[in-house]
């Protein structure tokens, strides 16, 4: 660790929970952020300042003047840019010293294990289901751990996943995956263009999951594995339900 990295860092380096060895796996880690938008965005930020080493950033749209609302990572001037494009430009600018990879591809079953297959860590964002499946289907393949997390309106939810072999710690119990959470494709989908979406919710379950990947990748805390964070903003409520993993589920069922 350079004198640049100990300045830039020091702040972790003082937690007893990371220190010198926690910032050192945060230097070597590789997280895959699939959707950057309004949680993938602020996430990624947040992984960028924290040291992560490198990103691969999963996204095929471009920046709309109607996600300026929301989306913080992307600028006015940056309208019709594709997102990956805008949003590598502000984490190099923010960390030089952090890996960027862009995939400015859709992600869907046919490509998502390719796409995911060396991370560490992959934080979903997206607003489709359909996407959310093949990003747990490819996660729990590949032994990767999952940090999910969705807003709408003025709720939010963020999970951890470790339901595939390799993720899960010596004598834990079977974890759930997000298949075990959501069996099977809604009839309809509300995406926030669709019911709307309060901008610093968003902002707030970005920080969370980019908290939550921090904390596995260093093994500060308490693993949010196998628990469901629901906030609820115009109450100022939040709880935690924990979850189970499903004998039938048509992924991790029996596995």
């Amino acid at each position: 660790m350079t004198a640049q990295d100990i300045e830039r860092y020091a702040r972790h380096i003082m937690l007893r929970e990371i220190g010198g060895p926690g910032q050192a796996r945060l230097a070597a880690a590789h997280v895959a952020i699939v959707g950057l938008g309004a949680l993938g965005g602020p996430a990624a930020l947040y992984l960028a300042a924290a040291g992560v080493g490198r990103m691969t950033l999963i996204d095929d749209d471009v920046v709309a003047l109607s996600n300026l609302q929301r989306q913080v990572l992307f600028r006015t001037s940056e309208v019709g840019e594709a997102k990956t494009t805008a949003g590598a430009r502000a984490l190099r600018a923010l960390n030089p010293g952090c890996l960027i990879t862009e995939q400015a591809t859709r992600l869907d079953a046919a490509n998502a294990r390719r796409l995911l297959q060396d991370a560490q860590i992959v934080l979903d964002g997206t607003d489709s289901f359909a996407a959310r499946f093949a990003v747990n289907d490819a996660c729990h393949a590949l032994g990767v751990t999952l940090v999910s997390g969705a807003v709408g309106r003025w709720s939010a939810q963020l999970c951890v996943f470790r339901s595939g072999r390799g993720t899960r710690q010596a004598g834990e119990d079977r974890s759930p995956c997000y298949r075990c959470l959501v069996r099977d494709l809604p009839e309809t989908e509300e995406t926030c263009a669709a019911v709307g979406v309060a901008g610093p919710l968003a902002g707030m379950v970005g920080s969370r999951m980019a908290l939550e990947a921090m904390k596995e990748i260093t093994g500060a805390g308490d693993s949010f594995t196998g628990r469901l964070w629901v906030f609820d903003g115009l109450s100022g409520e939040g709880r935690d339900v924990a979850l189970s993993a499903d004998p039938d589920c048509p992924v991790c069922g029996g596995a």
